[in-house]
């Protein structure tokens, strides 16, 4: 009863519960209140599409949210020439987000490979409805897709800066989920070393092969369901 409560009053004073998130259970099963919405759009990001943000699907963890938009600060001093797209998140109440079986409870987010174009310049990847906003591209063993090609050396600065803007915010990265037939380009990159040491990404392929974007978990402390 009281979750309820919570959760209606979240709804009727969102401003009230924006630094206040509480999760509960795991990733593939678990609830959240007080999730806050990733910003749509900042200096050099955006999300994977209006429509999907309409329909609540980029919500998460109040420190997961501050760890995302601190890393993409990092990248902005450090890396201002790229630019990013984020995917899925997860609903404001967390719970089953089909057709993903974890995003239940604010700590998981996808993002989209960053890419260059044939004149090497990064670029946004392309998402819309014709390609299910991202999620069916298909990026061949070469790391291209038609004219595209993935910023290696982007998506390894990336990855080392969602996890040091993590360590500022208390909490820590579980896991990064990433095709394994392409890691050894990821490995190869300027923060190769530094990801090794620090990150872990299985080997062992999911249920999906994640080429077009690149599944990372969070670490934040949460209740029993």
């Amino acid at each position: 009863m009281k979750r309820v409560l919570a959760m209606a009053l979240m709804v009727i004073l969102p401003d009230v519960f924006a630094a206040d998130s509480v999760c509960y259970g795991t990733t593939s099963k678990g609830s959240l209140i007080g999730g806050v919405k990733l910003p749509s759009e900042g200096a050099n990001y955006r999300s994977y599409g209006s429509i999907p943000v309409l329909l609540g699907r980029t919500y998460v963890h109040a420190k997961v949210r501050d760890v995302v938009i601190g890393a993409y600060g990092m990248l902005e001093t450090h890396q201002p020439e790229k630019v990013y797209t984020y995917g899925e998140t997860g609903f404001a109440e967390g719970g089953p987000f089909k057709p993903h079986k974890t995003h239940q409870n604010g700590l998981s987010v996808d993002f989209m490979v960053p890419v260059l174009d044939r004149r090497g310049r990064s670029v946004f990847l392309p998402t819309s409805p014709f390609n299910r906003w991202g999620y069916d591209v298909e990026f061949d063993g070469s790391a291209r897709y038609e004219e595209l090609q993935i910023d290696f050396e982007a998506l390894g600065a990336h990855i080392v800066a969602l996890h040091k803007a993590a360590k500022e915010h208390g909490i820590r990265i579980w896991r990064v989920l990433f095709a394994p037939d392409l890691q050894r380009r990821l490995y190869a990159s300027a923060q190769g070393d530094y990801i090794r040491r620090h990150i872990e990404i299985p080997a062992k392929r999911s249920w999906v092969r994640h080429d077009d974007h690149y599944h990372v978990d969070f670490v934040v402390k949460c209740k029993a369901m």
